[in-house]
């Protein structure tokens, strides 16, 4: 085993360790620290690609925006420090019942995949190459996922302002129901 064999295993490890950590913390702040990390093992493995302006960018926008947005938001809505209600056991069940689908239709994605191989050098990863490849429209661009996942973060944090606003009104009711109940005595 290589140096570099070394490297990747390490990533992969703190990637994939932390993203579990994540899902199954039950505290909300730990949950979003370990998502942190698991970005961070991810921009190492691009960086360990040497593909360092994606790398960069993953550290910018998803270990640092992304994560901050949740922060920020989890700080907003409720007490951090909270732990998170057990889940039912058919939550539980349902849950990994939909893990397991969406990696055995990955694992059919890529066993249909036909891999081409050829003796072309690699594209070079410079800045306008990734700029003309996530801009373009055509097959081999990605300006359509670009834009889907655009609409999924936005959709994302008009459902965390929904929660939150909700959430405030109901405690505003209840406090508001407190007070006349206390006033009625």
């Amino acid at each position: 085993m290589t140096g570099n064999d070394i490297i990747f295993y390490l990533l992969g490890i703190l990637t994939l360790g932390c993203g579990l950590l994540s899902v199954t913390s039950r505290h909300i702040f730990r949950a979003a620290v370990f998502l942190l990390f698991s970005l961070i093992g991810i921009a190492g493995i691009y960086f360990w690609l040497q593909y360092e302006f994606i790398a960069a960018v993953q550290i910018v926008v998803y270990a640092g925006g992304i994560t901050v947005l949740i922060i920020f938001s989890i700080f907003l809505t409720q007490q951090a420090g909270e732990k998170l209600p057990i889940q039912k056991l058919n939550r539980k069940i349902f849950s990994a019942l939909a893990v397991f689908c969406a990696f055995a239709l990955a694992l059919v994605q890529a066993y249909q995949h036909g891999f081409i191989t050829n003796n072309k050098p690699a594209a070079s990863p410079s800045v306008q190459d990734i700029g003309n490849q996530m801009l373009n429209v055509n097959e081999t661009g990605y300006a359509l996922p670009f834009e889907a996942v655009s609409i999924l973060l936005l959709a994302a944090l008009v459902g965390c302002i929904v929660i939150a606003i909700r959430e405030k009104n109901n405690t505003n009711n209840i406090s508001e129901n407190q007070n006349v109940e206390t006033s009625q005595k």
